[in-house]
């Protein structure tokens, strides 16, 4: 993933309580829907655009292109070169972040009130008119081959890409988002301006902002930003059906510490049992240090730093995933030790003080993430993206509340499969190899 991250000027932000955001509907004369909350009391605003399809729209043979293109979108647009570009940013003290995902690619922009209409005649120029020069295309080129020489080189990052690989098959999600050394190296001029055609399309776009601006202004603003794109001609992916065969694989790295990635599937955002399933990870291992996961491996037997698991939600999968790294004389125990805890939630459930201490904490840390226009728009963006209605700030901390020791147990039941638990270890664990 490549960001791009211009300098910026603004250091005031705005915060919002949760219960104070009063979020409007705005649908420009094209047709581009936005979701906007204003607050003119600080003279900017943030802007959040996310295109779904992502480097899953990219082909095998052109992996990578979709990040690739992404990277130069501020390095050359209209008839600016990459510094002029940077340097028309910084004169209006604007930032832009271009990032790119599986399932996305996102923009990020905050501009003072008093220059938007340069901010988004310049960020237009950006996602309409980009050069990709040929000098820019291998400066960055450059980078990202460098990032991927590094990965070759990460534990974390073997053990991620096969894992994915293991799952996924067939399905674009089982390709690394930056490609590989081959593909980015064989990318041609012409397979960017494909990948920019497919991956910025007007009628996958979803938009967010907060700030300093009417929803008169942010429908003129989003008709001058968007109203050039093409629509798209591609189709997303399709569903994948991962294969959580409960195996393990082993890769040999020459290092003492094992990197572990384990995982089963996981439930949709919109399953009447997520919330349920929400609060059930936290327990397991989503909660830091009280987690179950946490005091079976470190906190009992010291065998690791840290562990985590999370649930997943991908455009086109949904996973419950986790990891973690060990010396590789403890990685067969620690191996046990997940599948154990997995067994044990699922017969026993989880008590009613880890129930009300999951809660206590979800529900109070969730305010915390609106801490910024920014931050809100980026949530509000998420929100659409995932089919969540616009009164789901408001109405999130009472589906936590609402929660049951039965309702967690019950799913725990349902959910949880210590037989699917698949793992891909990288490093030389004792007491482990690969699965036939």
């Amino acid at each position: 993933m490549i960001r791009a991250i211009a300098s910026f000027a603004i250091a005031a932000i705005a915060a919002f309580p949760v219960h104070a955001l009063d979020i409007e509907q705005v649908e420009t004369p094209g047709g581009i829907n936005a979701w906007l909350v204003q607050e003119p009391s600080i003279p900017f605003v943030a802007l959040e655009l996310l295109f779904r399809g992502g480097t899953s729209l990219d082909t095998v043979e052109k992996s990578g292109a979709v990040n690739l293109m992404t990277g130069l979108l501020e390095e050359g647009a209209a008839d600016m070169t990459a510094e002029d570009f940077a340097t028309a940013r910084e004169e209006l003290a604007a930032s832009f972040r271009f990032e790119t995902g599986e399932d996305f690619v996102s923009v990020s922009a905050e501009f003072l009130s008093e220059n938007k209409s340069d901010a988004v005649d310049l960020l237009r120029s950006a996602l309409i008119e980009p050069t990709f020069d040929e000098s820019a295309v291998e400066r960055v080129r450059a980078q990202v081959l460098s990032g991927l020489r590094s990965d070759a080189e990460d534990p974390n990052a073997i053990a991620s890409k096969a894992f994915s690989e293991q799952i996924f098959g067939n399905h674009p999600y089982a390709k690394t988002q930056s490609g590989t050394i081959e593909t980015v190296t064989s990318l041609t001029r012409d397979d960017l301006v494909a990948a920019h055609r497919q991956a910025l399309t007007k009628d996958r776009v979803y938009v967010s902002a907060v700030g300093d601006i009417s929803p008169d202004e942010l429908s003129d603003l989003l008709e001058t930003l968007l109203g050039d794109l093409p629509q798209s001609d591609t189709a997303l992916p399709g569903r994948a059906d991962p294969d959580f065969s409960g195996q393990i694989d082993v890769l040999p790295y020459n290092s003492p510490q094992s990197v572990i990635q384990f995982g089963q599937p996981g439930l949709s955002r919109d399953d009447p049992d997520f919330f349920a399933a929400y609060v059930l990870n936290h327990v397991i291992g989503g909660g830091g240090f009280g987690s179950r996961l946490m005091e079976e491996i470190r906190e009992k037997r010291g065998l690791t730093y840290g562990v985590s698991s999370y649930l997943v939600q991908k455009e086109e999968a949904d996973l419950y995933l986790g990891a973690l790294s060990t010396a590789n004389t403890s990685a067969g125990d620690v191996v046990t030790l997940i599948r154990d805890t997995w067994q044990d939630v699922a017969e026993n459930g989880i008590t009613q003080d880890e129930l009300d201490k999951a809660k206590t904490y979800l529900t109070g840390e969730f305010p915390l993430r609106f801490d910024g226009n920014g931050r809100i728009a980026s949530i509000l963006v998420g929100m659409q993206a995932d089919d969540l209605p616009i009164d789901y700030a408001d109405t999130r901390n009472a589906k936590v509340e609402a929660v049951t020791l039965e309702d967690v147990n019950r799913v725990a039941r349902q959910l949880l499969d210590p037989g699917a638990l698949t793992f891909v270890v990288v490093g030389q664990p004792e007491g482990l190899s690969s699965d036939d």
